[in-house]
């Protein structure tokens, strides 16, 4: 076996390591509602060294050109990827955003303040209607029932506007006062 079939085997080993990892990232962005070959595109563009063209990451994924287009919008208004620019290249390129404490705080609260707001709506409608169905009834032990499941539907929206704060703690940065970013971040902070 030559050197040349010896460091072929090296790269081959080092893309399957890295394809491992990719798989681990991909499968905690599902966490956030983010599709798995997303979540892999995403794990490719951070690990590439270079800025990638759609078709780049279309051979490095296998993935169609619209799932790839649709990925890298999908991450661009999560701020998890943004364009790049190349001299005399006129594809458009993308690269990751590689701070991912920011990458989570948009994220998480783009997710989290969505689903926390519906839930408050739901919430304040299902009392509303509660409300207006104790109005009509005669029913006494309805009415107790109702007033019971009011005051479980307004822990739930207390709950929910104290996630709302949490949110804005995430969303603002203020979280890196409670829990400050690791030294060794990449950053200069």
């Amino acid at each position: 076996m030559g050197k040349h079939e010896t460091n072929r085997e090296d790269w081959e080993k080092h893309e399957e390591t890295l394809e491992k990892f990719i798989q681990v990232i991909a499968k905690n962005m599902s966490l956030y509602g983010i599709t798995t070959s997303v979540g892999r595109l995403y794990g490719t563009l951070y690990f590439s060294n270079e800025p990638m063209t759609l078709d780049n990451m279309r051979d490095a994924l296998k993935m169609s050109k619209t799932s790839m287009s649709t990925g890298v919008r999908a991450l661009s208004e999560m701020k998890m990827v943004e364009p790049s620019f190349k001299k005399g290249m006129r594809k458009d390129l993308y690269k990751s955003e590689e701070d991912w404490y920011k990458s989570f705080t948009s994220l998480f609260g783009n997710r989290w303040r969505h689903h926390t707001e519906t839930n408050i709506e739901e919430a304040e409608e299902t009392i509303h209607e509660l409300e207006k169905l104790k109005q009509q009834t005669d029913e006494e032990e309805l009415k107790e029932t109702i007033n019971y499941d009011i005051e479980k539907l307004e822990y739930a929206k207390n709950y929910y506007s104290w996630l709302m704060k949490f949110i804005r703690v995430v969303e603002t940065g203020e979280i890196f006062e409670y829990v400050p970013r690791e030294k060794n971040d990449g950053t200069n902070e």
